[in-house]
């Protein structure tokens, strides 16, 4: 059984900084790409930041220059380093992960149950 588990979320002021990590666990035998997601009430659930398992990042316009995505493959460990947040960055925070699991022939799409993020004074 394959699951993530995200941590890190939490009551932030404006132009304040937080570090979401979610790590993969279970029977893994490869990891492919991993991402953040996030979803807004009454909004659809949008990309963040990806990174590929050579390394290469894409972001989401709205986060770029604040948000730094990194991710340790010893560790299964996707995280998500944010900086001068915004009230229009409160959302849930999903991670995602593109997984093989040992004694499968594909990979396939893992969520995380998500972490709240709340940007207000």
């Amino acid at each position: 059984q394959v699951q993530l588990v995200e941590s890190g979320g939490g009551l932030v002021q404006p132009g304040g900084s937080l570090r979401l990590s979610c790590a993969a666990s279970g029977s893994i035998f490869s990891i492919n790409a991993m991402g953040w997601y996030r979803q807004a009430p009454g909004k659809q659930r949008e990309l963040v930041a990806g990174i590929t398992g050579g390394g290469s990042t894409n972001y989401a316009d709205s986060v770029k220059g604040r948000f730094t995505i990194s991710r340790d493959n010893a560790k299964n460990t996707v995280y998500l380093q944010m900086t001068s947040l915004k009230p229009e960055d409160t959302a849930v925070y999903y991670c995602n992960a593109d997984i093989l699991a040992n004694g499968r022939n594909w990979y396939v799409d893992y969520w995380g149950q998500g972490t709240q993020v709340t940007v207000s004074s």
